[in-house]
């Protein structure tokens, strides 16, 4: 049970705070960042899963500027607060265990794994997306709503947000356990 109060109402020292805030906000600049390059990337493949679907999502947000603006905009807007909870929970680990460079140089390295796994699976997401075929139809009413013309482009984008979401959840585990096992000296723990 004790182990349960601990995930779910961590104790740390109170002077430790500043330290795992700090890798917060860092995670959640870096986050927002890929996310801003992420979405200028796609919307040149599919100017429509914006346009018809993203645009609508995020609208509280457009302030009226050109549209890569506002692309701009919701790729930071997606993806800032998986920045700063995945640096949260890794610095929740690393500052307590080790001096501050080391704490330092094992979250950014548990960041890096994030963005490494998010970016490979948005790759494979681009590939299973070539690989689709030619049948939309279960994308069929969901496309028809929205006035989507270029399905295949639209789909492809899908996939490609989808799985990148899925490889930074997967990286977040990785590094993890990456650091947990560092923590714990663990010789299979990569230096």
């Amino acid at each position: 049970m004790k182990t349960w109060n601990n995930l779910l109402y961590p104790k740390f020292p109170i002077a430790l705070l500043p330290a795992m805030l700090g890798y917060a906000v860092a995670g959640a600049l870096v986050a927002g960042a890929y996310g801003l390059i992420h979405d200028q990337v796609t919307y040149s493949i599919s100017q429509e899963y914006f346009t018809r679907l993203k645009f609508a999502q995020f609208h509280y947000a457009n302030f009226g500027f050109p549209p890569r603006v506002f692309v701009a905009e919701i790729g930071f807007l997606a993806t800032w607060w998986v920045g700063f909870c995945s640096a949260w929970f890794m610095a929740r680990i690393t500052v307590p265990a080790f001096p501050r460079a080391a704490a330092f140089r094992h979250t950014a390295g548990g960041i890096l794994i994030i963005l490494a796994f998010a970016f490979a699976a948005s790759l494979a997401g681009y590939v299973l997306s070539l690989m689709h075929g030619p049948d939309y139809s279960s994308w069929e009413d969901f496309t028809f709503m929205r006035r989507v013309t270029d399905v295949p482009n639209f789909v492809r984008v899908a996939y490609i947000h989808n799985a990148g979401y899925l490889g930074g959840l997967i990286g977040l585990v990785v590094a993890i356990i990456h650091l947990r096992m560092l923590k714990k000296g663990d010789p299979l723990a990569l230096a």
